[in-house]
């Protein structure tokens, strides 16, 4: 069984309660659990959240409210889950796209991550089947080295929608570089190693 690749960040003012929560999440089975603290992050660095590639966000009301303050609705790709650590009426919550306690077992939290990771990634399971032929063929292309001009010539497609292509691939596989593109494309065996030329 592969493991999903997940990045969260948890906002919990209190050490204890965010490092338990740490190890927690860290053996969740089906998962690889990278996480940020971002407890006394920051309205800059909250931003920046969806281009670290944070998928879903765990945060104490107690730090934005029961209503979920605008700042912490960075981005329609990263879920915002409310992270209870005492008892709440769930029904006053506004805002989060889910909640969790610390009560709930290690099913509840995977059900709440794969609901999340679903609406989040229109449920895709791999990177490389969200990415059409197309941009498949948009992806060895500028790994090769090419610029947008010489892309739309070899494709027989226009400037315009050479970029449209690479704004897409860039969010779908959330990599914003070419090394990064490299990396994806050597793995997914899109390129072999001697196609690459610097």
């Amino acid at each position: 069984m592969s493991l999903k690749n997940l990045k969260i960040a948890i906002a919990e003012p209190n050490e204890i309660v965010r490092l338990g929560i740490e190890a927690f999440l860290k053996k969740l089975p089906g998962y690889k659990i990278q996480v940020m603290d971002v407890s006394d992050s920051s309205k800059d660095i909250l931003e920046q959240l969806p281009d670290y590639g944070v998928d879903i966000m765990l945060l104490n009301p107690i730090i934005s409210g029961m209503t979920l303050r605008k700042e912490y609705r960075l981005n329609g790709e990263m879920g915002v889950v409310a992270m209870l650590t005492y008892p709440v009426d769930t029904g006053s919550l506004s805002g989060y796209n889910e909640y969790l306690s610390l009560a709930d077992s290690s099913e509840k939290y995977q059900e709440v991550f794969d609901k999340i990771l679903s609406i989040d990634k229109s449920g895709s399971d791999s990177e490389e089947c969200s990415l059409t032929a197309r941009e498949k063929e948009v992806v060895v292309c500028v790994v090769k080295g090419m610029t947008n001009k010489q892309i739309a010539e070899a494709l027989f497609l226009s400037t315009h929608t050479v970029i449209t292509h690479r704004r897409n691939i860039a969010k779908k596989l959330q990599i914003h570089s070419t090394s990064g593109l490299t990396i994806y494309a050597i793995v997914n065996k899109l390129v072999e190693l001697d196609e690459i030329t610097k």
